[in-house]
């Protein structure tokens, strides 16, 4: 089977669910009426669609395309999040510079294929330049709490979010032109583990994992989302250049790191005394809501892989 024929061949499975998903959700709006779960369904399925679609056009439009969309996906994350975390007029070169520099640099980094700087680029230049940018101002009013709020947001938006799109750059043996694929497969996973446990979590959950942080997540849930989302890593082992049980492993990590950028995100989200970081994304709140599992995951999944793997 070729790149393209497995690909179309995961994405029209993908597409079927979201047709059952719809028909479902149409018929329980026409015996129950319009109650705040079936809108919330709704909401959910529509905003699906939408993102498969965004999904199925980078990949078609190739490798450039898949770069933009993730540094558009980088600024909205960031920029929601320092919207809810205030900074003040002496942060603004630093703000700039996250924004307009850092962003481009480092995607640009993933499409010339620099790993060795990609991997440091923020964690090491930025980490260091952006507060002394901000201390040039001489602004020195929570200086330690702005400084980290706005490197925290450089990390999660862009930095994790990065190693999305940077698993195009692997060269992974017997492999060669299917990273594509492998990025898929990691979006596919990291997703639908989401909506498992949120399935999960409506059917049986009763115990609160964290009831303070988030409130709707359950013991239940959890299990049920995980050992669903490494089930179905198992069986599309085929996209990815692992055997079964290492599929259903790596599906297992994605799983559970996504999980842990869920709850570690929520935190945050409580902490500011909000419930979701926007509205950009009908039915799932802002970018950040969408792709907070993401940021956890991404990292440990590329690093894994790329350790293992190449």
């Amino acid at each position: 089977m070729t790149v393209q024929e497995k690909f179309y061949c995961v994405l029209g499975g993908v597409g079927a669910l979201l047709v059952l998903a719809s028909v479902i959700t149409w018929l329980l709006w026409m015996r129950r009426g319009n109650t705040p779960l079936i809108t919330n369904l709704a909401a959910r399925m529509r905003a699906w669609w939408v993102m498969v679609g965004i999904f199925a056009a980078a990949y078609v439009l190739g490798r450039n395309a898949t770069l933009v969309f993730f540094a558009f996906v980088s600024f909205f994350a960031l920029r929601e999040f320092l919207t809810l975390t205030p900074t003040r007029a002496g942060d603004h070169r630093a703000l700039s510079i996250a924004f307009f520099i850092l962003i481009p640099v480092q995607y640009w980094l993933i499409g010339t294929d620099w790993y060795s700087l990609f991997a440091i680029f923020i964690p090491v230049y930025g980490f260091l330049l952006l507060p002394s940018f901000s201390a040039l101002i001489q602004d020195t009013d929570h200086f330690l709490e702005r400084s980290a709020k706005i490197q925290w947001g450089v990390m999660v938006a862009i930095y994790c979010i990065s190693h999305v799109p940077a698993l195009l750059l692997l060269d992974i043996p017997n492999y060669k032109g299917q990273d594509a694929l492998l990025m898929f497969f990691f979006l596919l996973i990291v997703q639908l583990s989401d909506v498992f446990q949120y399935i999960f979590g409506k059917l049986m959950g009763k115990t609160k994992v964290a009831p303070v942080v988030s409130p709707s997540k359950t013991v239940e849930g959890l299990a049920g989302g995980i050992i669903s989302a490494s089930l179905l890593g198992g069986a599309l082992w085929w996209l990815t250049p692992f055997n079964p049980l290492q599929s259903a492993a790596m599906a297992f990590i994605i799983a559970l790191m996504g999980f842990l950028g869920g709850l570690v995100l929520s935190a945050v989200k409580r902490s500011l005394g909000v419930k979701d970081w926007g509205t950009m994304i009908e039915g799932h709140g802002g970018m950040m809501d969408r792709v907070d599992s993401v940021s956890f995951a991404a990292p440990i999944f590329f690093h894994l892989t790329r350790y293992f793997f190449t």
